[in-house]
């Protein structure tokens, strides 16, 4: 693990956390490119900094090897993976229990940034269990910058002025992408483009669908 990935999953929770500061309760119930509203979204978010602290605290046996690495982790979340229906209820429900914005946001940041700490200060060599997986501090430290790459694009999409990911974290979202799609995406897409193209939270048009061929299907949920 370079610097730069934990350093990137400071810089994008941060971002998160700034798109949503100071605005109005109704902001919170805003629509994302995900089903969930901006509350939800978010509360899904700060439930993945838990889970990495979790993690960072659950070693893998010195005799286990991992057995997912940045890209392969990725292959059970499909958008028709059997587990979405019911996280998205328990969100829903999760989230409505706070009793406002500024409150769910004062957990979220609290949580993300010790999260981010942690990461950056975890051996990137460590092997750590979560979700039932043995992976390196490194690469579980890939996944939560695409996940929350990909995620400060939903969050944002209706909150005008809300920033967008580092383009260092779009680029590692879009690597993770190809190696899931097991070669490069299409050159002319920038890579905020291939996220959401990559992801099926923007629709392809007839050209790019003959490019990449009728098997194609959104390469993560």
């Amino acid at each position: 693990m370079t610097d730069a990935m934990p350093r990137l999953l400071g810089e994008l929770y941060a971002a998160e956390a700034a798109a949503v500061r100071d605005r109005p309760e109704a902001d919170f119930e805003r629509p994302t490119r995900t089903d969930w509203t901006v509350r939800e979204l978010l509360f899904h978010q700060l439930l993945d900094a838990q889970r990495t602290l979790v993690a960072l605290a659950t070693p893998a046996a010195p005799e286990d090897e991992p057995d997912v690495d940045a890209v392969t982790y990725w292959r059970p979340f499909t958008p028709d993976s059997e587990w979405n229906d019911p996280h998205a209820a328990f969100v829903r429900t999760a989230a409505s229990a706070y009793s406002s914005g500024a409150a769910l946001l004062d957990h979220f940041t609290t949580t993300t940034e010790a999260s981010a700490r942690a990461v950056a200060a975890a051996d990137p060599r460590a092997r750590v269990r979560t979700q039932g997986h043995i992976v390196t501090v490194a690469d579980l430290a890939s996944t939560l910058v695409v996940e929350a790459t990909t995620h400060l694009l939903d969050l944002t999409v209706d909150l005008v002025g809300a920033p967008e990911p580092p383009a260092a974290a779009s680029a590692e979202a879009r690597r993770v992408l190809e190696g899931l799609h097991g070669g490069p995406l299409p050159a002319y897409w920038d890579d905020v483009t291939a996220v959401l193209k990559g992801t099926g939270r923007a629709s392809l048009s007839s050209a790019e669908r003959a490019e990449l061929g009728p098997e194609w299907r959104p390469l993560l949920g």
